[in-house]
């Protein structure tokens, strides 16, 4: 027999549907990563076949840009996938689900819009 879940956790049938979903949008950023760092790669690579002097050509700040803006793409998919790993994690201990800031619920809605929520819509709104 199953032990039974905390009262704050997810009902089984939400829990393995919210599973499924980490488990996708997981998947996804690590295939977006992979597709970032090839993208990253191929720069540098064009690069360094090119002698630049990003401040003095006039296609040096569109290259700095591109790292830049490739760069900030990189830190946030691998944050987000951080993010999702803890939500797995959660998810797995049976506190998924639960608000950071207050502890009760969060509305299976929310948590459909965005897997890696902390907080229920209220505290969100607190905090804007």
């Amino acid at each position: 027999m199953e032990e039974p879940l905390p009262a704050s956790a997810l009902p089984p049938s939400e829990r393995a549907a919210m599973g499924d979903l980490l488990a996708a949008d997981r998947e996804s950023t690590i295939s977006q990563i992979a597709a970032l760092t090839r993208d990253w790669d191929d720069l540098v690579a064009a690069s360094a076949m090119v002698a630049n002097d990003d401040e003095h050509d006039p296609e040096g700040a569109t290259i700095a840009f591109e790292r830049s803006h490739l760069q900030s793409m990189l830190d946030r998919a691998r944050a987000h996938l951080a993010d999702l790993d803890e939500m797995i994690e959660r998810l797995h201990r049976g506190t998924y689900g639960v608000c950071d800031g207050c502890g009760r619920p969060i509305a299976p809605e929310r948590l459909r819009a965005r897997p890696i929520a902390r907080t229920c819509i209220e505290c969100a709104a607190r905090r804007r």
